[in-house]
């Protein structure tokens, strides 16, 4: 492509955000033929399909990258718009994050980008292979993943600390089935809630010495497992900062107190030196060193 048609990129990014052709005409305001063509007259320049015509039109890889760069070359566009004293437009950033820290400590980066409001946030729920993924393919600026991903080449990583999870169930739950203990021999008999059965199975391992199946249910980590746990219907393991209010207030137990499993965690992003991605990153640090459990 000898010269990209950055009209063409924004019909492009505004077809892999709605889905389809036609909520992109609606969006930007023109026909749904020139949306078409605009996409097409890409494609001809670059040779290669860049959307998939599906429900929803989905962008091939290309396509992605090309996204990613329209996005990019915005994100500077405002950052000189504010060298210029111009009035800027909030340029979007995508940030994919995994259920634990969203739940927990994540929430607590995002005032400060928000009061008075610097740029649109897209925050998307992401597995750490589903955010290794669309790290990779540019879908999203930056990531929260597991520190072990930090071998991906290309996004810069900074260590953000452990995420501590504790295994907990209600005082009933405790007595019910752990009467004798947390033993290798009740956990046989215990029905477990897990939203990550690598994790449980993990944990113990290294504090029962026990491996193999276990009985369990599997759900998000979100309220469906909170209500599976405190209504006394498993045990599980829980993030410590998720957890700590109802193990104050008695409604949870920990039935392991001092043992724990640690998942250090890291920033993934890639370098784009705005004021808005740098803002981004500095926050999303400082908090988790805050909240994280640190060596």
């Amino acid at each position: 492509m000898d010269q990209l048609d950055y009209r063409a990129l924004a019909v492009l990014d505004a077809v892999a955000t709605h889905g389809s052709f036609d909520k992109a005409a609606a969006a930007l305001g023109i026909s749904q033929p020139a949306v078409s063509q605009r996409i097409k007259a890409l494609e001809d320049a670059a040779g290669r399909l860049l959307i998939v015509r599906s429900a929803p039109a989905v962008p091939t890889g290309l396509g992605q990258r090309l996204i990613s760069h329209y996005r990019n070359v915005k994100l500077m566009e405002a950052t000189l718009d504010i060298d210029l004293g111009k009035t800027v437009s909030m340029p979007e950033l995508s940030v994919a994050v995994d259920a634990a820290s969203l739940a927990t400590w994540f929430p607590l980066c995002l005032p400060p980008l928000l009061t008075p409001p610097r740029c649109q946030l897209d925050i998307q729920l992401a597995s750490q292979d589903e955010a290794l993924h669309r790290l990779r393919e540019g879908s999203v600026f930056g990531a929260v993943v597991a520190e072990d991903g930090a071998e991906l080449k290309g996004p810069n990583g900074t260590p953000l600390g452990g995420m501590r999870y504790v295994c907990v169930a209600t005082p009933q739950f405790a007595a019910h089935w752990f009467g004798d203990g947390f033993t290798r021999e009740a956990v046989q008999l215990a029905p477990a809630v897990v939203h990550d059965r690598e994790l449980t199975a993990r944990f113990l391992a290294e504090h029962l010495d026990t491996t193999g199946p276990f009985p369990h249910h599997t759900l998000p980590l979100s309220t469906a497992l909170n209500d599976c746990l405190l209504g006394g219907h498993a045990y599980g393991l829980l993030p410590y900062l998720q957890a700590a209010n109802a193990l104050g207030q008695g409604h949870l137990v920990d039935l392991l107190p001092a043992a724990y499993v640690d998942v250090p965690l890291a920033w993934q992003a890639w370098e784009l030196d705005t004021p808005f991605t740098r803002a981004l990153s500095e926050q999303v640090v400082a908090v988790a060193r805050k909240y994280l459990v640190q060596d």
